[in-house]
């Protein structure tokens, strides 16, 4: 009589029996087996810390070339903050004479929307061996409040790293929209600023390093819910913001530091078209943010506003560049497309127009490949050029309203 050879029961009992060279297994041993496998998998993780290459700055930099079009303040910053953060991993894992400990450098990235924030924070995720998540602050309030939890940016970086605590640990996440929860103004109100100064309260002690418990599945605390207690001592936080006016903050700040016989040669040295290369600390004080938070996070970087010269390398050059994309999708249906490349001076010139930055390329682009990807299909060409005549004939169509706030 056929049986299992690990649990014993006899063929009629299994809805399966697999025969091997001196055994049979049956489908609910192969179903434990499987279960403790991926248990121990976990146990080990992914993210081994001691296996891991260590690229050097200039590594990672050329690597966000690749997919990032200018920035290179910012890129460089980064760069050198990833790679920092790998160097204090590897010293937390060995025990060194000196006792010094390396304390990590959280960032934040300040930029005019469509400037590439989350593309660099994206392209980071690529290369890393880390746990890495991004999170939005607009849906974070205080705790007790409808919306979520301080903790819920730990729970998903829980679910990234398969809830391996050990690799959570050791993760990086990108915090987006840091600017939405700016103190709303100093002036008092009879209700409570619970998405703004109370978020940021919150925040501190994650910034920091402290044990947080966190609900596994998210949500609401309970009283009887187990909890995962993570450790973020040694969780690099990255945080990005437009933070729409504070180039008025910095103006003020620079009229009023120009003072004396030097006055007029210095306001000549200044470049009022891109103040965001003079931010300081105190600026993002004078915005709203508390200064417990920017004690906390020590390295304040800025993106340049895109030009047209950069636009139009955005649109062909990168690895993923949006022309490239619809190049592909056309490919898959056998179809070669093309442009005039006065097509893309007039998609750039239109991005400029209504101050979209980098997201309004895909935005505009859309509006005008849309009724040729809707016949497409349907018909039999095998090439399909978009000329200037039909680029400015979908975009005059359009409703630009709506364009401008998309």
């Amino acid at each position: 009589m056929d049986k299992c050879s690990f649990c014993g029961r006899e063929k009629k009992d299994t809805n399966l029996l697999i025969a091997g060279m001196s055994g049979h297994i049956c489908d609910r041993c192969i179903e434990q087996a499987h279960g403790i496998v991926t248990e121990e998998l976990q146990k080990k993780g992914d993210f081994d810390v001691n296996e891991i290459e260590l690229l050097k700055p200039v590594e990672i930099k050329d690597f966000l070339d690749q997919y990032v079009i200018g920035q290179e303040d910012a890129k460089r910053y980064l760069s050198v903050a990833v790679y920092n953060h790998y160097k204090r991993l590897k010293q937390t894992s060995k025990k060194d004479d000196d006792d010094i400990e390396i304390e990590k450098s959280n960032i934040v990235l300040v930029g005019e929307t469509g400037t590439g924030k989350t593309l660099l924070a994206r392209t980071i995720a690529k290369m890393l061996h880390v746990p890495f998540t991004i999170v939005d602050a607009t849906v974070l309030t205080e705790a007790g409040y409808v919306g979520e939890d301080i903790e819920s940016i730990l729970t998903r970086l829980l679910q990234v790293a398969d809830y391996n605590v050990e690799a959570a640990e050791k993760g990086i996440v990108f915090i987006d929209e840091i600017d939405k929860i700016a103190r709303k103004g100093d002036n008092p109100s009879i209700t409570r600023d619970v998405s703004g100064e109370g978020v940021q309260q919150g925040l501190l002690k994650l910034l920091e390093g402290s044990i947080i418990n966190v609900p596994p599945q998210g949500g609401r605390k309970h009283p009887d819910q187990k909890m995962i207690p993570v450790n973020t001592k040694n969780i690099l936080f990255i945080c990005g913001g437009a933070f729409d006016g504070i180039q008025r903050k910095i103006g003020q700040r620079l009229n009023t530091q120009v003072v004396g016989y030097s006055a007029s040669k210095e306001k000549d040295q200044i470049d009022a078209d891109n103040l965001l290369q003079y931010i300081a600390p105190q600026d993002l004080k004078s915005f709203g943010l508390i200064p417990e938070i920017i004690g906390r996070l020590p390295v304040l970087t800025y993106l340049n506003p895109l030009k047209k010269e950069a636009l139009q390398r955005i649109l062909t050059e990168p690895k993923n560049a949006i022309i490239k994309q619809y190049e592909k999708l056309f490919k898959m249906d056998g179809v070669k497309l093309s442009f005039e490349k006065k097509v893309f001076d007039y998609i750039v010139d239109k991005a400029l127009e209504f101050k979209l930055g980098a997201r309004g390329l895909r935005s505009i682009c859309e509006a005008i490949m849309i009724d040729v990807m809707f016949d497409m299909p349907s018909q039999d060409k095998k090439e399909i050029k978009i000329t200037l005549a039909l680029a400015k004939e979908k975009i005059e169509k359009i409703n630009v309203q709506r364009l401008k706030a998309a």
